[in-house]
Protein backbone atom coordinates (compact mmCIF):
# COMPACT_ATOMS: atom_id res chain seq x y z
CA UNK A 1 0.00 0.00 0.00
CA UNK A 2 1.61 3.41 -0.91
CA UNK A 3 0.01 6.83 -0.98
CA UNK A 4 -0.11 9.96 -3.08
CA UNK A 5 -0.40 13.59 -2.34
CA UNK A 6 0.35 16.79 -4.72
CA UNK A 7 1.20 19.68 -2.78
CA UNK A 8 1.72 23.59 -4.13
CA UNK A 9 4.86 24.96 -3.70
CA UNK A 10 5.25 28.59 -4.41
CA UNK A 11 8.00 31.17 -5.04
CA UNK A 12 6.52 33.17 -2.00
CA UNK A 13 8.82 32.28 0.47
CA UNK A 14 8.14 29.83 3.55
CA UNK A 15 9.23 31.45 6.75
CA UNK A 16 9.61 29.92 10.41
CA UNK A 17 11.37 31.29 13.44
CA UNK A 18 14.70 32.13 13.30
CA UNK A 19 17.47 33.09 16.06
CA UNK A 20 18.99 35.83 15.99
CA UNK A 21 21.29 37.79 19.13
CA UNK A 22 19.67 39.75 21.57
CA UNK A 23 18.58 42.97 20.51
CA UNK A 24 18.25 42.51 17.44
CA UNK A 25 15.57 41.67 14.38
CA UNK A 26 16.81 38.85 12.32
CA UNK A 27 16.88 40.06 8.48
CA UNK A 28 15.48 37.90 5.47
CA UNK A 29 15.55 38.79 2.03
CA UNK A 30 11.58 38.34 0.56
CA UNK A 31 10.55 39.24 -2.49
CA UNK A 32 6.98 37.94 -2.82
CA UNK A 33 5.92 37.21 -5.87
CA UNK A 34 3.11 34.07 -7.33
CA UNK A 35 4.52 31.34 -9.76
CA UNK A 36 3.55 27.76 -8.98
CA UNK A 37 5.40 24.71 -9.02
CA UNK A 38 3.65 21.79 -7.55
CA UNK A 39 5.11 18.16 -6.13
CA UNK A 40 3.35 15.03 -6.82
CA UNK A 41 4.91 12.66 -3.66
CA UNK A 42 4.40 8.55 -3.15
CA UNK A 43 5.72 7.24 -0.22
CA UNK A 44 5.32 3.21 1.26
CA UNK A 45 5.52 4.00 5.22
CA UNK A 46 6.83 0.67 6.08
CA UNK A 47 9.99 0.90 4.04
CA UNK A 48 10.62 4.03 3.49
CA UNK A 49 10.72 4.64 -0.41
CA UNK A 50 9.27 7.91 -1.94
CA UNK A 51 9.28 8.92 -5.18
CA UNK A 52 8.32 12.61 -6.48
CA UNK A 53 7.88 14.50 -9.46
CA UNK A 54 7.79 17.75 -9.83
CA UNK A 55 5.15 19.35 -12.05
CA UNK A 56 4.03 22.89 -13.90
CA UNK A 57 -0.11 21.85 -12.34
CA UNK A 58 -2.52 19.96 -10.45
CA UNK A 59 -5.17 18.32 -12.98
CA UNK A 60 -6.48 15.31 -14.18
CA UNK A 61 -4.19 15.27 -17.21
CA UNK A 62 -1.22 16.02 -14.91
CA UNK A 63 -2.60 13.22 -12.63
CA UNK A 64 -2.21 10.37 -15.17
CA UNK A 65 0.76 11.53 -16.14
CA UNK A 66 2.35 11.23 -12.29
CA UNK A 67 0.22 7.70 -11.87
CA UNK A 68 1.97 6.29 -14.82
CA UNK A 69 5.46 7.72 -14.12
CA UNK A 70 4.90 5.82 -10.87
CA UNK A 71 3.95 2.62 -11.95
CA UNK A 72 6.89 2.85 -14.26
CA UNK A 73 9.57 3.72 -11.41
CA UNK A 74 8.28 1.25 -9.64
CA UNK A 75 7.96 -1.60 -12.34
CA UNK A 76 5.15 -3.37 -11.90
CA UNK A 77 5.06 -6.28 -13.89
CA UNK A 78 2.67 -9.17 -11.66
CA UNK A 79 2.12 -7.01 -8.57
CA UNK A 80 -0.52 -5.33 -7.04
CA UNK A 81 -0.41 -1.93 -5.91
CA UNK A 82 -3.24 0.01 -3.64
CA UNK A 83 -2.10 3.37 -3.96
CA UNK A 84 -4.46 5.72 -1.13
CA UNK A 85 -5.40 9.13 -2.49
CA UNK A 86 -7.60 12.00 -0.82
CA UNK A 87 -10.40 12.84 -2.31
CA UNK A 88 -9.40 15.96 -5.06
CA UNK A 89 -11.38 16.45 -7.88
CA UNK A 90 -8.25 15.55 -9.99
CA UNK A 91 -7.91 12.33 -7.95
CA UNK A 92 -12.21 11.17 -8.21
CA UNK A 93 -12.90 12.44 -11.91
CA UNK A 94 -13.68 8.96 -14.53
CA UNK A 95 -10.89 10.46 -16.80
CA UNK A 96 -8.17 8.98 -14.23
CA UNK A 97 -6.13 6.49 -16.39
CA UNK A 98 -4.87 3.83 -13.39
CA UNK A 99 -2.07 1.96 -14.79
CA UNK A 100 -2.48 -2.04 -14.65
CA UNK A 101 -1.28 -2.86 -11.51
CA UNK A 102 -2.08 -0.05 -9.83
CA UNK A 103 -5.72 0.47 -8.04
CA UNK A 104 -6.51 3.87 -6.02
CA UNK A 105 -8.46 3.73 -2.95
CA UNK A 106 -9.79 6.46 -1.06
CA UNK A 107 -9.50 8.31 2.42
CA UNK A 108 -12.14 9.77 4.11
CA UNK A 109 -13.13 13.45 3.02
CA UNK A 110 -11.60 15.78 5.17
CA UNK A 111 -8.94 13.85 6.61
CA UNK A 112 -5.25 15.30 6.10
CA UNK A 113 -4.12 14.00 9.13
CA UNK A 114 -5.19 10.27 8.37
CA UNK A 115 -2.79 10.86 5.05
CA UNK A 116 0.88 10.02 5.33
CA UNK A 117 2.03 11.69 2.33
CA UNK A 118 0.33 14.72 3.43
CA UNK A 119 3.62 14.51 6.11
CA UNK A 120 6.03 14.66 3.69
CA UNK A 121 6.19 18.28 2.79
CA UNK A 122 8.01 19.39 6.40
CA UNK A 123 10.40 16.71 4.40
CA UNK A 124 10.76 18.45 1.24
CA UNK A 125 10.34 22.30 2.72
CA UNK A 126 13.60 21.51 4.76
CA UNK A 127 15.97 23.41 2.28
CA UNK A 128 12.87 25.94 0.79
CA UNK A 129 12.53 27.58 4.51
CA UNK A 130 14.06 31.20 5.01
CA UNK A 131 15.68 31.11 1.18
CA UNK A 132 14.98 33.77 -1.32
CA UNK A 133 14.80 32.00 -4.78
CA UNK A 134 15.25 34.86 -7.53
CA UNK A 135 13.86 32.55 -10.37
CA UNK A 136 11.18 29.48 -10.38
CA UNK A 137 14.40 27.21 -11.70
CA UNK A 138 16.29 28.35 -8.91
CA UNK A 139 13.83 26.80 -6.41
CA UNK A 140 12.87 24.23 -8.85
CA UNK A 141 16.92 22.55 -8.81
CA UNK A 142 16.75 22.93 -4.90
CA UNK A 143 13.50 20.89 -4.37
CA UNK A 144 14.57 18.44 -7.28
CA UNK A 145 18.19 17.81 -5.34
CA UNK A 146 16.07 17.63 -1.93
CA UNK A 147 13.35 14.77 -3.49
CA UNK A 148 16.23 13.00 -4.90
CA UNK A 149 18.28 13.33 -1.42
CA UNK A 150 14.34 11.86 0.12
CA UNK A 151 14.25 9.36 -2.32
CA UNK A 152 17.43 7.65 -1.52
CA UNK A 153 17.10 7.95 2.02
CA UNK A 154 14.92 5.29 3.15
CA UNK A 155 15.06 6.29 7.11
CA UNK A 156 12.94 9.99 7.05
CA UNK A 157 10.12 8.66 5.28
CA UNK A 158 8.96 5.76 8.29
CA UNK A 159 9.82 8.50 11.02
CA UNK A 160 7.73 10.75 9.54
CA UNK A 161 4.50 8.78 7.83
CA UNK A 162 4.74 5.19 9.54
CA UNK A 163 1.50 6.37 11.97
CA UNK A 164 0.95 2.83 14.38
CA UNK A 165 -2.35 2.14 12.45
CA UNK A 166 -0.51 2.08 9.00
CA UNK A 167 -0.58 -1.93 7.63
CA UNK A 168 3.00 -3.24 7.94
CA UNK A 169 2.91 -5.82 5.43
CA UNK A 170 4.76 -4.98 1.68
Amino acid sequence: MCQVKSDLVQIKPILRRLFAPRGQRPVLKVQPRYQWLYVYGFSHPPSGRSFYLLMPTVSIAAFNVALQEFATFLGLGQRQVLLFVDNAGWHTSPQVQCPDGLSLRFFPPYSPPLQPAEHLWHLTDIPLVNRHFPTLEDLEMVLAERCRYLMDDHTLIPSTTLFHWWPTGA
